[in-house]
């Protein structure tokens, strides 16, 4: 860091994205593993209006563990500062809080709370990230 650069205390949201990604993402992946375990299992959400979504929970549970674990690695990395990191950790938060509207028949709170921390990461990564980066 150069004597004109001057650092923040902004750079605490980007540390608070990569720690949120880590631990968001430990749970997601632990919510598919649970889900890809389970033998077999079919849920059927019905809506009151006569139409029903059939859900294959084994799909999902890989989605989720794939979409989890790469949201920790990349959090891993957005804590060391990397740029390219930022880019791909927005990406892949955005993608996981629209696979929870999926989940939102299913868990609603869990799946709003999940929205809502997506939200913040990416509020953190695009407006703050760059002081990580500085630090």
């Amino acid at each position: 860091m150069s004597d004109t650069q001057q650092r923040t205390g902004w750079a605490g949201w980007a540390v608070f994205a990569g720690i949120v990604m880590i631990i968001a993402g430990a749970f997601d992946a632990l919510l598919g593993l649970t889900a890809v375990l389970q033998p077999g299992t079919t849920t059927i959400i019905a809506n009151g209006e006569g139409t029903a979504l059939l859900l294959d929970v084994a799909g999902w549970g890989w989605w989720h563990l794939i979409i989890g674990l790469a949201i920790v690695l990349t959090g891993i990395f957005v804590l060391r500062g990397a740029t390219w990191a930022r880019v791909i950790a927005i990406i892949l938060v955005a993608l996981n809080a629209i696979s929870q509207l999926g989940l939102l028949g299913v868990q609603p709170w869990w799946s709003l709370i999940v929205i809502a921390l997506d939200i913040l990461v990416i509020y953190a990564l695009t407006v703050h990230g760059k002081e990580l980066q500085r630090s």
